[in-house]
């Protein structure tokens, strides 16, 4: 057993850890810095929902970790087990202890299958599907693509998940798929979601809604699925009423997209990093911890009520580099993160509403002469080919993107409805 002691040292290696960890090289050449990674492999994981749909492959999300991370920075390939945040040490699985000055925390959520009876046993096998895992991604389009007619389900879990719209986007590829093969009237395609509305943020539920019926769709809402039964085609949901009253109900299905409940990780649930819910407790505004001040948090794993997308992890990676350098000058964290996140609806196989908002929902655009409740071409673009290069050659690289969102964009188009 070893202790080694770093300056700033992450835990993760995925779009926060890898963002940070460069972006700080750039601000500062000299700072010692280590990721506690074990994964070798470093995915997209925005492009999983057009792989479901049959618009790029997994390859195309694919990179290993080790061409990413800059070779000044130490890449330690093991796993955090627990934290001793009133000594500044970790304790990895290997044994090994590490101390630091600094530390950020952002190991993403971890998806809970066993959550759902029977998932595990019957995930990529009985058109049982899910977009969730590269391990099961390219299923999902095998099942759209072989499907000729029947009834395909889509769910959607309790919040907080990864990217809240993905569930609904990968059936509205599917179902433009099977429109454009001539099949579309030959499908009951239902939309199972646990939540009370289409979307958190009312301004695009709206127009959502409209995608919805375009495709012939039904919606259930309060509509949590507990169980699965892949070799008899069954899957059972817990149905909430607007009394309150909980009913099970066993809905048929031809083909089934699980969207798997998300949670913290295990061992930050278990740490004295976490608050009650089990996320790292962190001020929403600075990414500070709360109760210790030289500990960050970003990403999928941190406390903060914004979308957890990569689009967030953006905008959050400045705040937490800067706030961090701050604090080695002796200066008071900045209040430099307003929630922003932004997902990219993939309404169809070309087209794309771009949905971006802020804390308590609200909508704040990047481009003002844009109507953001629009189906556009150009998003589809960004989509397959514009964002996946930024991610990889800007923001993994430690470059920073700002592009200005205001909610006053927004203001005359909330006029018009």
């Amino acid at each position: 057993m070893s202790q080694q002691h770093h300056t700033v040292l992450i835990i993760g290696g995925g779009a926060a850890g890898v963002s940070v960890a460069n972006n700080m090289r750039r601000q500062n050449a000299t700072i010692d810095i280590a990721i506690v990674e074990p994964s070798e492999k470093h995915y997209y994981q925005p492009g999983f929902t057009i792989i479901g749909g049959g618009a790029y492959t997994l390859k195309q999300t694919t990179k290993n970790e080790a061409d990413l991370i800059h070779p000044s920075v130490k890449w330690i390939k093991d796993y955090a087990e627990t934290f001793q945040p009133d000594d500044n040490i970790i304790t990895l699985r290997s044994g090994d202890t590490i101390g630091y000055d600094y530390l950020v925390v952002c190991p993403g959520l971890q998806l809970d299958w066993d959550k759902i009876q029977g998932l595990r046993e019957t995930l990529g096998k009985n058109n049982v599907c899910s977009n969730y895992s590269p391990d099961t991604v390219e299923y999902t389009w095998e099942c759209i693509n072989s499907l000729e007619s029947g009834t395909a389900l889509f769910t959607q879990p309790p919040m907080p998940i990864k990217c809240a719209g993905a569930p609904q986007k990968i059936m509205y590829l599917a179902a433009d798929r099977f429109r454009k093969k001539g099949i579309l009237d030959k499908f009951t395609i239902e939309f199972c979601n646990a939540g009370a509305v289409l979307f958190g943020v009312p301004f695009f539920a709206k127009a959502l809604s409209k995608v919805v019926d375009s495709y012939g769709a039904k919606t259930s809402f309060n509509c949590n699925l507990v169980a699965i039964d892949g070799p008899a085609k069954t899957a059972t949901f817990d149905v909430t009423d607007s009394d309150g009253n909980k009913q099970q109900v066993t809905k048929a299905f031809d083909m089934i997209h699980v969207t798997p409940p998300q949670s913290a990780p295990d061992f930050i649930k278990q740490s004295p990093l976490a608050n009650a819910a089990g996320w790292v407790d962190v001020n929403d505004r600075t990414l500070q911890h709360n109760k210790y001040s030289n500990i960050f948090g970003l990403g999928d794993a941190g406390s903060t009520s914004n979308a957890k997308t990569a689009a967030a992890v953006r905008k959050q990676v400045p705040v937490v580099v800067d706030n961090i350098l701050g604090l080695m000058s002796s200066k008071s964290p900045v209040e430099g993160y307003d929630g922003y996140g932004s997902c990219p609806l993939t309404t169809s196989l070309n087209t794309v509403m771009l949905a971006e908002f802020s804390y308590a929902g609200k909508v704040t655009p990047s481009f003002p002469l844009l109507d953001p409740r629009k189906n556009r071409f150009i998003w589809w673009w960004g989509k397959t080919t514009g964002f996946p290069w930024l991610y990889w050659h800007l923001m993994l690289k430690g470059y920073r993107i700002d592009i200005p969102h205001r909610e006053s964009y927004a203001q005359r188009f909330m006029n018009e409805e």
